[in-house]
C-alpha cells in the first residue's frame, strides 16, 4: 500500500465503522438532517500511576479544523463503502444512503465552538461543541477525538515536564519511539505544552520552529571503529561545527574521557576564535554527573557552557534530579542556582508515549437535538455515577476568586446569566455539596468557549504558536501552586449553576421513570 492510498484511507474515512451504520440509520428513520449538538469533554486528568495531572492543556483543535476543511466523500470513498456487504452477502449501505452522502458528506454545514489552544482545562466541562444535522455531527465523532485527545494528553505531558524543569529549556526528540505518522502531532503537541525546541527537522520548519539537536553515540563509534577515538569524533564534529560545538560525552567514560576530551576540543576551538556551547549527558546519575561535569567544565574556564541532560527523563525524574542538585552542589562548593540556570533537558519516548497514561478518556456525546422547533436536551445515564453527562446547551464560564486565582469553571444552561451577588457552585454529582461565592470574593469570570466555524466557515485567524503558549502561561500563572503539584494535585472543582442541576436531576428522573 503506497503513500497516496494512506493518505486517502485518512481523509473522509478516517472514522469508525459504527459512525456510517448510525448514520445510515438517521437517513432511513428521515431525522439525519435534523439539528443535533454535541458536546466533547474529558472524564478524567491524566494519572501515571506514581504521579498525577491536576489540569490539562488543550491543544489539537487547528489540525482538527485542517482535517474538516480538505475532508469530504470522493467517489472512492463511495465505491469503498459499496463494497461493503452484511453477514448474508447483501450491501452493508444502500445507494440511496450513498448518493445522500456523496451529495452531502462535508462538514460545511456545522458550527463549533471550543476552548482555544494553549488553555488550561479540566474534566467534565465542555471542550469542544458541535452543532448541525445529525448525520454529519455523528460523523465527526471519531475524527474529532482523535485529534484533540493525543495532543491534548501530550500538550499536558509536556506542560509538566516543562514546569518540573523550573523553565529551563526543554528539547522534545520522541520522533524515533513515536506512533509512526503522530509523532508531528506529539511534536506540535509538546511545543503547545511548552517545549522550547524540537529534534523533528519537519514539523519544527511547519511551526515556525528552528530544529535542535547534538549528535548520537554512533558519530563516536565511528571514529572509535576508525582508529580515532573519542577526541577524533569531537575534533571533527568541531570543526564541521565551530560556533554550534555540544558534545555528547557519556559513549565511553563521562568524567575520565568525555568531558577532558571535550575541553581538549573546546580550547582548541576558543583558541580560533570560537564559544562552544556545552555537554550532553546521557546516561548514569545525572545529578551527580552534572555537578562533576560542571567542576571539570568551570576549572578549565568553560562556566557559562550549557549541560544538557537526557536519559528517559520525565516530569518527576527532572524534579527529582533538581531537587538533588539543590541538596548536593553546595558539597562541592557550587552554586545550584547557577549551576541550574546551565542545564537544559532532552526529553524522548516518555513525552511523546505519554508514559504511564498513553490516552485521554475524552468522549463525544450528543446533548441536545431539535424537535418541533425547540431544542431538546439529552442525558445518558450510567451505573457509574461520574459517567452520567451533564444534558443540554451549555456554556462555561471561569471564575477568579479576589487573589486573581482560577477558582472554578462553571457550566451554565445555554445564556444563562448568573447573579450579581452570589454564585453558587453545585457539585456535579453530590446533592448536597455546595459553595458560595459573594461578589466581592469575585475578581472575574470568563467565557471559556469561541466560535471556531460558523456553518462550516472557519472564524478568525489561527493563532501562531507563540499565541498558544502564551495563553498556557498565562492560565497557569492564574492556577493555584496545589493544582499544579505533580503528586497528588489538590482537586479543581468543576461545578453546575443550580438551573443546569435541575435540569440534570429532572431528566435522571423522567429517564428511570419517575
Amino acid at each position: 500500500m503506497g503513500i497516496a492510498k494512506r493518505s486517502w484511507a485518512e481523509r473522509a474515512l478516517f472514522l469508525d465503522n459504527y459512525q456510517l451504520t448510525m448514520a445510515q440509520l438517521y437517513f432511513r428513520q428521515g431525522i439525519h438532517e435534523r439539528p443535533a449538538q454535541f458536546e466533547h469533554f474529558t472524564r478524567a486528568y491524566p494519572n501515571y500511576g506514581n504521579h498525577q495531572a491536576g489540569y490539562c492543556i488543550a491543544a489539537g483543535l487547528a489540525w482538527l479544523l485542517d482535517w474538516m476543511d480538505e475532508s469530504f466523500f470522493t467517489d472512492d470513498d463511495i465505491a469503498a463503502l459499496r463494497s461493503q456487504r452484511t453477514a448474508t452477502g447483501a450491501q452493508l449501505f444502500d445507494d440511496d444512503f450513498l448518493a445522500w452522502l456523496r451529495a452531502n458528506g462535508s462538514f460545511e454545514s456545522l458550527t463549533v465552538r471550543a476552548v482555544p489552544e494553549g488553555r488550561v482545562v479540566h474534566p467534565n466541562a465542555p471542550l469542544t461543541i458541535v452543532r448541525g444535522p445529525l448525520a454529519i455531527a455523528q460523523l465527526l465523532e471519531t475524527s474529532l477525538l482523535n485529534h484533540l485527545n493525543f495532543q491534548t494528553l501530550i500538550a499536558t505531558k509536556a506542560s509538566r515536564m516543562v514546569e518540573a524543569a523550573r523553565s529551563r529549556p526543554v528539547l522534545e526528540f520522541g520522533l524515533r519511539r513515536s506512533p509512526e505518522h503522530a509523532a508531528s502531532a506529539a511534536t506540535r503537541a509538546a511545543l503547545i505544552g511548552g517545549a522550547d525546541f524540537s529534534s523533528n527537522t519537519g514539523i519544527s520548519h511547519v511551526l515556525g520552529v528552528p530544529p535542535k539537536g547534538t549528535h548520537a553515540h554512533s558519530l563516536v563509534q565511528v571514529f572509535m571503529a576508525l582508529g580515532e577515538g573519542e577526541l577524533g569524533a569531537f575534533r571533527s564534529y568541531g570543526a564541521q561545527y565551530p560556533d554550534d560545538c555540544l558534545l555528547l560525552v557519556d559513549t565511553i567514560d563521562t568524567l575520565r574521557s568525555g568531558i577532558p576530551n571535550a575541553i581538549t576540543v573546546f580550547d582548541e576551538l576558543r583558541a580560533a576564535g570560537h564559544r562552544p556551547l556545552g555537554v550532553r549527558l546521557d546516561s548514569g546519575d545525572l545529578a551527580y554527573l552534572a555537578i562533576q561535569s560542571a567542576l571539570l567544565l568551570d576549572a578549565a574556564g568553560y562556566d557559562e557552557t550549557s549541560i544538557v541532560l537526557s536519559s528517559g527523563l520525565d516530569e518527576l525524574s527532572i524534579f527529582q534530579i533538581l531537587a538533588q542538585i539543590d541538596q548536593e552542589a553546595p558539597r562541592y562548593n557550587i552554586d545550584p542556582t547557577k549551576l541550574i540556570a546551565r542545564l537544559s533537558f532532552g526529553v524522548g519516548s516518555k513525552l511523546t508515549s505519554s508514559d504511564g497514561q498513553p490516552y485521554l478518556d475524552g468522549v463525544y456525546k450528543m446533548v441536545a437535538i431539535e424537535q418541533e422547533g425547540s431544542w431538546r436536551p439529552a442525558i445518558k445515564l450510567s451505573e457509574s455515577p461520574v459517567k452520567s453527562q451533564n444534558p443540554g446547551d451549555k456554556d462555561v464560564v471561569r471564575v477568579y476568586d479576589d487573589r486573581g486565582r482560577a477558582t472554578a469553571d462553571l457550566l451554565t444552561t445555554a445564556g444563562e446569566k448568573l447573579p450579581d451577588d452570589v454564585i453558587t457552585l453545585q457539585h456535579p454529582i453530590e446533592h448536597g455539596v455546595r459553595r458560595r461565592l459573594p461578589a466581592d470574593r469575585i475578581s472575574a469570570v470568563e467565557s471559556l468557549l469561541t466560535e471556531v466555524v460558523v456553518d462550516g466557515v472557519r472564524v478568525g485567524d489561527e493563532p501562531d504558536l507563540s499565541e498558544i503558549r502564551a495563553r498556557r502561561d498565562s492560565d497557569l500563572d492564574r492556577l493555584d501552586p496545589g493544582v499544579r503539584r505533580l503528586v497528588n494535585p489538590h482537586t479543581y472543582h468543576v461545578s453546575l449553576t443550580p438551573k443546569l442541576w435541575d435540569l440534570k436531576q429532572r431528566l435522571i428522573a423522567e429517564a428511570r421513570g419517575g
